[in-house]
This record gives C-alpha cells, sequence and structure tokens, in this order.
C-alpha cells in the first residue's frame, strides 16, 4: 500500500458526472443533471454542444421535469439533503425561476404534467406524516387541491391522456406496488393487473389514444417483464417479452408508438435494447459502452438518448442511432486525465454460501497473493451493487487494496425470489454471506485473511455493524456510514412514511422485538474487537442520527476504538464537496493505518 495522496483522493472524489438526461418537448434539446460545481445542478448543450446552465438553484437539483410542449420545466429541489422535495416552475431557457409547491416541513413526489399543460400532480404528507396524499396544483394560479386520500404511501405515476384521471401507486411493501386508474372527478379507482398476486409495477408509458399502456412488472412471475394493458380493463396484462434469467427496468415507447426502447439488468450490467411491437422481435444496441443506463429518452423515431455509468465512467449522455447502431458521447463531463487511466474494471465472481446458494460479486484491483482487502457492502437492502464508478472503491484499488463488492441474498436483479431470502427472521443469512464470502477471498484469491476490512452506508452499514458483532474474528477495521445500529430504535425513531414498508422487510415493532433483540448490533457491543469509524447526516430523515450515537455512546464507555463524525449539513446522503473529502480522507486513512 501506498500512503495517502491527498491531491489524487481529491481527483477521484471530484470526478463529474451527467445523468437523467429529460428531451425538452419536440425539439432535439434535453436537460441533465451533473455535479460540476460539487452539487447535482441541471444543465442543457448549447448549438456548440458546450455545457450551459440551466436554473442554477442554491441547493442540489433533484430532478428536472419538462411540460409535454418543453415550454415550462418543474426543478424539484431539497434542502441541505433531508430530501423533502420542493418544486419550483421556471420557463423553457430555465431564465426565472418561481416558487410553486413549497411546504418546507413536507415530502413532495411529482406525478406528472396534465396534457393541457395548465396542472401538475404531486403527491405529499401534508396530511399525516406516514401518509401520502394526492394533489393537483393549477401553475398560473398556483392553488392546490386535494384530489385523492389514502392512509398509505400513495404517489402519482402520469396522467391519462385525456387529462380526466391520474395513474397512481400506491406502496405494498418495500417492493411491491400496486397500480390504479384513479378518476379525478369521482375519486373512483380501478386497479391495473391483479391486486391479489404481491408484484412490481414500474415504468408506464400510454399510447396518445389513450386506450393501451406499456409497463414492466414481475406479477406471477420471477423477474420482471414487458406487459401491455388495455385503460378499459386493465385488470389482466399481457406479457409480450420476457427474460427468465434477469429483470427488465425500463422501458419507452418512441414518437410513432411502434417500439420500445428498454434496458436489461444483467448481473450489474445493463443491455439497451429495441422491441418492435408489430412484427413482435427485439434488436440489442452494441455500440454504446458497457455500464448502466438509465433515463432512457426517444430523441426522435430512429434515436435514442441515455445516461450511462460505469466503473470507468462517472456518467456520460450518449446519443444512440437505432438502425445503424452507432452511438455518440454527447457530454465530456471528466476529461482523459492521468487518474482516469488508473480506473479499473471488476471481474465479477460468485462464491457459495452456507446452504449452497451462489452469490455474485464484484472484485476490483486484484493484483497478487496476501493483499489486504475491502469488502464493501451496499445499502438498501433492495438494491444492488452495479457496475458504476465508484469513486472509494477505484482509489482503494490504486492503493494497493482488492476491493470486493458483493450482492448478497435480498439484493435486486436477480428476481423475486433471491430478494426475498433475506426477509425478516432470515435477515442473519446474509450477514453469514458476508463470512462465506472472506472464505472464499482467501482460499481462492489468496487475499491476506489478517488484512481484511469492511465497509458499507446506510443497511449496508447495519450489514457492517452486524458483521463485526456476529464474526468478530473475521475483521482488522470496520466503517459504518449513516448505518442501523438496532432495528426496534431505528423503526420508533424513522420517518412514520417509512415505518410501515420497512416493516414488511425487517419485521414489525409488534411481532417482531424479540427477534430485533436478538440480532441488534447494539446489544452485542462487548464482542467487537476491531475499530469502528462512523459518520453520519444530522439531517437524516431515513435513519436517524440517534442510531449513531447511542452505538457511539456505549463503546465509549467500554473503552472501545471508535470515532463518530457527524456533518450537520447533509442528510442520509453525503452532497457537499468538502465533506465528501473529509470522509473519504478519514476512511482512506484509517483503513491505511489499520491494515499496514
Amino acid at each position: 500500500m501506498q500512503e495517502l495522496d491527498e491531491k489524487a483522493l481529491l481527483e477521484y472524489l471530484t470526478a463529474k458526472g451527467a445523468y437523467s438526461p429529460k428531451k425538452i418537448g419536440a425539439s432535439n434539446e434535453f436537460t441533465f443533471l451533473a455535479n460540476r460545481t460539487g452539487r447535482p445542478q441541471a444543465w442543457k448543450l448549447n448549438h456548440q454542444g458546450e455545457m450551459e446552465s440551466f436554473a442554477t438553484m442554491p441547493d442540489r437539483v433533484l430532478e428536472v421535469y419538462h411540460s409535454p410542449t418543453g415550454k415550462k420545466s418543474i426543478i424539484a429541489s431539497d434542502f441541505e439533503g433531508n430530501e423533502k422535495q420542493q418544486f419550483y416552475i421556471t420557463n423553457d431557457k430555465g431564465e426565472t425561476v418561481e416558487e410553486l409547491v413549497i411546504s418546507q416541513d413536507h415530502f413532495h413526489e411529482f406525478g406528472g404534467w396534465s396534457p393541457d399543460e395548465k396542472k401538475i400532480a404531486f403527491a405529499s404528507n401534508r396530511r399525516h406524516p406516514g401518509y401520502f396524499d394526492i394533489f393537483v396544483c393549477d401553475v398560473e394560479t398556483k392553488t392546490e387541491q386535494t384530489i385523492y386520500e389514502t392512509n398509505t404511501n400513495c404517489t402519482a405515476i402520469c396522467w391519462t391522456k385525456d387529462g380526466t384521471g391520474l395513474i397512481i401507486s400506491l406502496k405494498v411493501s418495500n417492493i411491491d406496488n400496486q397500480l390504479h386508474i384513479l378518476d379525478i372527478a369521482s375519486g373512483k379507482t380501478r386497479p391495473i393487473g391483479n391486486v391479489d398476486v404481491p408484484a412490481r409495477y414500474h415504468s408506464v408509458q400510454l399510447q396518445n389514444d389513450g386506450a393501451i399502456g406499456y409497463l414492466v412488472s414481475d406479477e406471477g412471475r420471477n423477474t420482471m417483464a414487458i406487459a401491455s394493458f388495455s385503460l378499459n380493463s386493465p385488470e389482466e396484462i399481457q406479457y409480450l417479452l420476457e427474460d427468465e434469467q434477469w429483470d427488465i427496468e425500463e422501458i419507452n415507447l418512441s414518437p410513432d408508438e411502434t417500439k420500445l426502447a428498454y434496458s436489461l439488468n444483467q448481473g450489474g450490467s445493463s443491455q439497451l435494447a429495441v422491441y418492435y411491437l408489430k412484427d413482435e422481435y427485439e434488436k440489442t444496441l452494441e455500440s454504446i459502452p458497457s455500464g448502466v443506463y438509465q433515463s432512457i429518452n426517444w430523441l426522435n423515431e430512429d434515436a435514442l438518448l441515455t445516461g450511462v455509468t460505469s466503473s470507468v465512467i462517472p456518467g456520460d449522455i450518449w446519443k444512440v442511432e437505432v438502425s445503424a447502431d452507432q452511438s455518440d458521447r454527447l457530454t465530456h463531463i471528466t476529461p482523459d486525465s492521468d487518474i482516469a487511466k488508473r480506473w479499473v474494471e471488476p471481474e465479477l465472481y460468485q462464491f457459495t454460501s452456507f446452504d449452497g446458494l451462489k452469490v455474485p460479486y464484484f472484485l476490483y484491483g486484484k493484483k497478487h497473493t496476501n493483499q489486504p482487502v475491502m469488502i464493501y457492502v451496499h445499502g438498501g437492502p433492495e438494491s444492488q451493487i452495479r457496475n458504476e464508478y465508484n469513486p472509494v472503491i477505484q482509489f482503494l484499488a490504486s492503493q494497493g487494496y482488492a476491493v470486493a463488492a458483493p450482492n448478497v441474498r435480498g439484493s435486486m436483479g436477480y428476481g423475486r425470489e433471491y430478494v426475498q431470502l433475506d426477509d425478516v427472521r432470515k435477515r442473519m443469512d446474509s450477514v453469514a454471506d458476508l463470512n462465506h464470502l472472506v472464505k472464499d477471498l482467501t482460499e481462492n484469491h489468496q487475499a491476506d485473511k489478517d488484512r481484511v476490512s469492511i465497509m458499507g452506508r446506510s443497511y449496508g452499514g447495519f450489514m457492517v455493524l452486524a458483521a463485526i458483532t456476529h464474526y468478530p474474528k473475521l475483521w482488522a477495521a470496520a466503517v459504518d456510514i449513516v448505518g442501523i445500529s438496532h432495528f426496534r430504535t431505528f423503526l420508533e425513531n424513522t420517518g412514520p412514511w417509512r415505518r410501515r414498508l420497512r416493516e414488511q422487510e425487517y419485521g414489525s415493532l409488534e411481532n417482531d422485538l424479540d427477534f430485533f433483540e436478538e440480532i441488534a448490533p447494539l446489544n452485542h457491543t462487548d464482542k467487537i474487537e476491531v475499530p469502528l469509524l462512523i459518520f453520519h447526516g444530522r439531517n437524516d430523515t431515513r435513519v436517524p442520527v440517534s442510531e449513531a450515537e447511542q452505538l457511539t455512546s456505549d463503546l465509549e464507555k467500554q473503552n472501545k476504538d471508535v470515532e463518530l463524525i457527524i456533518f450537520d449539513d447533509e442528510g442520509h446522503q453525503t452532497e457537499k464537496l468538502e465533506n465528501h473529502i473529509l470522509m473519504n480522507t478519514k476512511i482512506v486513512e484509517f483503513v491505511n493505518h489499520y491494515l499496514k
């Protein structure tokens, strides 16, 4: 391992990325988000192909939503990372920004522009902290009206083409949802699909005549597939295209309504393809670089626009000509540099866990025997480590570490059966996966068994704490970022809108307190033998900062090696560059110190 190169670390952390492209009306122009100034803002390209600002905001921009003609746009922004989106309206040039939907103490989720561009729909928990109702706002008068109340987490997806209804989503669990067609005038709803079958429904697309819709779902299946439905009789969906192994993630209907562009999640990397509806065949597009694709747009009948990120691409916007299968990189956010030349692509492996389950993982920076190892655990838990740029992983690999990033049981991307393997009282099976990952790394990759460290964020932080309390002999150092130290206190103190959904995954305060006490890292701190570094945001609305404070206090009373750093101006995510620099400098210095 090398001594910490702070200048190099800064270059890794400040690698800029562009993502979330959004086409503006019928033009070939588009906006996108980029962290060029240190926090995400909205940008567009001028006629010379150069970046120019689009409606700069004082805090981070979470998303941009253009009206159908592109003459108006909604800017979603929050305050100090608290994730409470507020909506601002601007014109097609982003020249003037006005407040539109503002209630600083509440969350807002955008639900689409009306076809006539006079209104927007949104969801908010204004009536009750744990309930999200549907509202409509007149963008001229800025008057708001509640049109649908429900004692659950409800969001609007889009308007029907005649403007009389909305397609809304009701969360059933942390992964499952139901779709319904809401008639605005009467308040009556009709379900899309079979509501008696637990399922996911995403990426809704409607034909212009308002008669047929398309979506992706796993209703009655293990993996997500493309299906169609009729708005006159939406209860039955018809599958059009499916893959038995991998999830289809996102679809977008072409302007002439003859094709569906879609992305397929193949073990953490995306495949981009087009499905021809009339002829019922698909065309895979190979010219785009390997990585993860999101926000697929049709620029015209033969050109797609999408954001691309990979282990060696922090994020750029690409255009793909479908018929010729030719791709062009439209943005160059991070120029080629000496640092960029050091970025490494991972190898994809799998190990066999305690019960014979095959568990996949990415391995970065494997060079020689007796290497020190960092295990990087994702959050969620229904998330997935993917082939995306991660500055800390890349920097650790450059410093001589092998970095293993597993998708333990409970991860998304491998079908419904896999994602449910860690539910409720099967929670510790995923922690046991980490134990067997260490065995695989030491036995099959000759990693140094005395120099294995672990880090994770959010639920990944819980995995770190569970690993060092239940398998204390495995680790040389540990890093917990906004992690959960006790599911009971987490559920008691997290936002009410999240509690019911999280209880579907973790277990409930009513039925599973005994299990929470049994597995809680906070109850097993006496077993911790490794130095622990903890980070948390004061404004975290997902995992309260009390989770870090109670753990640190307990360890300090035992004179254990622990350090807690709280960012007063951050929430669940770390957004500000200066905090990124401080956190990741501390992490690298920490593991260098204990693994040398």
